[in-house]
């Protein structure tokens, strides 16, 4: 599909016309393509803000990891990933939405921009309530199988902990992508590629903070028996509330009914990534593993998050669901074809790419100067730990790719059904490429240590 592109400048003295002039913009690629200056300069920004923010959600957990409600509650810790990632599974999905609604010119309207928003919000509320009890339940049933035991006095305040936070997270952050989006679109900036990023940049804080604080609550009042269930049972009553005013929007009551199942599966991934974290956060050769985390895991999912985004709002734009353009008719493309093509999803692609390796190369620098000893700067590590996430997100993007492709096909929205899994495939593969990182770099030091007592042995007297 060619793409005319024509700008009509009329130039007026009084109400006389006095002169014109046009400009004709041809793109042969089925979309007027953004600059590959003008992608990097608008998600370079968000991104690193994300990073600053994820940064900091690392240092916290570095340091309520100690609180004596984690320490007691195991589980909490098995929880973090799971319930930080509801901002890939809502957030970036409600961020992905209302930036295809923006662009496809849906929310210019002040009625339906209502509409649209009311309704998405309360399509959050919904699903985090559901899925932060959800998670909570898996986090249990985990910590059972890999403890084979059931501490059932902590199982209320675990869910009560978890449904309190996913509310009061998911609450926060959708208010804050709603400002973002309408805000991006008054400005003439592109929301696909800052509105996640942003969401990310507070989003791990937040919920973070809001787990630990709302979890050390219950803990210091677990003598007054009622108010985990008392929470609990609140919060799911206010689940029609909310189911009532999503049904304002038909394509959000289509999530409602049949977009449960990327959410759920998207959270048990993420509790396998949690399930790793509980087991290695206080193991020795580990220090270190929960300040980057949630860095690793951000940084992915972010990214992986603003392409998919983008390659939806494409399709939304230049083809009908069902129908993918000639272009993307292999639903396992080449992956030379996902980073080497003049495409414009290509394109961004590389640019998302090209970001990964100084972005974190600044994290850690940061990372570095606040904690100090606190964090290895053997630079055996910090090689292994680029090149995890290099491949995490070389293997994210490639599979948003496919992804989008396969769900687009069928008919279903990519923007609700794709971020989902691939956030949780990133906290998953971010969690275990981490643990990796630490163990071969401990094997590896030990092994010179090993090395150099060897060498030293012979001259002993």
């Amino acid at each position: 599909m060619v793409v005319t592109q024509l700008n009509l400048e009329f130039r007026f003295q009084g109400k006389k016309l006095r002169g014109f002039s046009c400009e004709l913009i041809r793109s042969p690629h089925g979309v007027l393509p953004e600059t590959v200056f003008s992608t990097t300069c608008q998600v370079t920004v968000p991104i690193l803000l994300s990073g600053l923010g994820m940064m900091a959600a690392g240092l916290m957990m570095n340091i309520v990891q100690h609180w004596p409600v984690f320490v007691e509650v195991k589980d909490l810790l098995t929880l973090v990933p799971p319930l930080v990632g509801l901002k890939g599974n809502l957030e970036m999905t409600l961020a992905s939405r209302l930036s295809t609604a923006a662009n496809t010119g849906q929310i210019d309207d002040p009625q339906e921009k209502h509409r649209i928003i009311s309704s998405n919000l309360a399509l959050i509320q919904v699903q985090a309530t559901v899925v932060g009890l959800l998670a909570a339940v898996a986090a249990l049933l985990l910590g059972a199988v890999s403890r084979e035991e059931l501490d059932l006095a902590k199982v209320a305040l675990l869910c009560a902990s978890s449904v309190l936070s996913a509310f009061l997270a998911a609450f926060a952050l959708g208010m804050l992508m709603v400002c973002i989006v309408v805000g991006a679109r008054k400005l003439g900036i592109n929301p696909d590629n800052i509105a996640t990023p942003i969401a990310a940049s507070l989003g791990d804080l937040i919920t973070l903070s809001i787990l630990a604080l709302v979890s050390s609550f219950f803990y210091r009042h677990k003598d007054t028996w009622y108010l985990t269930p008392l929470v609990c049972i609140g919060f799911m009553a206010l689940v029609p509330l909310w189911v009532l005013i999503a049904k304002q929007n038909p394509p959000v009551v289509k999530i409602l009914k049949f977009g449960w199942f990327p959410i759920i599966l998207a959270m048990v991934i993420s509790s396998f990534g949690g399930l790793i974290l509980s087991k290695t956060i206080s193991e020795h050769q580990y220090k270190g593993m929960a300040i980057f985390t949630p860095v690793i895991c951000g940084v992915g999912g972010n990214l992986v998050a603003v392409q998919t985004s983008r390659i939806s709002t494409y399709l939304h734009i230049w083809s009908t669901p069902g129908v993918l353009p000639l272009q993307m008719k292999k639903f396992w493309p080449n992956p030379c074809s996902t980073f080497c093509t003049s495409e414009i999803n290509s394109k961004s692609a590389r640019v998302l790419l090209c970001l990964v390796i100084p972005g974190h190369l600044i994290f850690f620098y940061i990372i570095y100067l606040v904690e100090g000893q606190s964090v290895t700067n053997s630079k055996t590590f910090i090689v292994l730990y680029l090149l995890a996430g290099l491949i995490q997100v070389t293997i994210l993007l490639y599979l948003a790719e496919v992804m989008v492709r396969l769900t687009w096909h069928h008919a279903l929205d990519p923007d609700s059904h794709c971020i989902p899994y691939l956030t949780g495939l990133g906290d998953l593969l971010g969690t275990g490429l981490l643990a990796l990182c630490f163990i071969v770099s401990w094997v590896l030091r030990s092994k010179a240590e090993l090395d150099g007592v060897s060498e030293l042995a012979p001259g002993a007297p």
